[in-house]
C-alpha cells in the first residue's frame, strides 16, 4: 500500500504537516526528537562500557575459589 508513495507523495505530506503544524512546532519538535537520539546512544554507549568493564573484572580475577575463601 505505501510502496508507491514516491518523491511527489512524499513531498504532498510534508507541505500538509508543515500547513497544519506551522515551522516553529516542527523546529521544536525535530529538537526533542534529536535530544532523544543522543540520550538513547548515550545509554548504549554506558551499557557497553558497563559491560566491557564487568568482563574485564572477571577476567582478570583467576584465583581459584578456595584461595579466595581463605584470603
Amino acid at each position: 500500500m505505501l510502496n508507491n508513495i514516491g518523491l511527489p507523495g512524499l513531498l504532498l505530506i510534508a507541505v500538509v504537516v508543515l500547513v497544519l503544524f506551522g515551522r516553529g512546532k516542527i523546529s521544536s519538535l525535530m529538537g526533542e526528537v534529536g535530544k532523544g537520539i543522543t540520550a538513547f546512544k548515550r545509554g548504549v554507549t554506558d551499557g557497553t562500557e558497563e559491560i566491557e568493564k564487568e568482563h574485564a573484572d572477571t577476567a582478570r580475577d583467576v584465583t581459584p575459589e578456595e584461595s579466595k575463601d581463605k584470603v
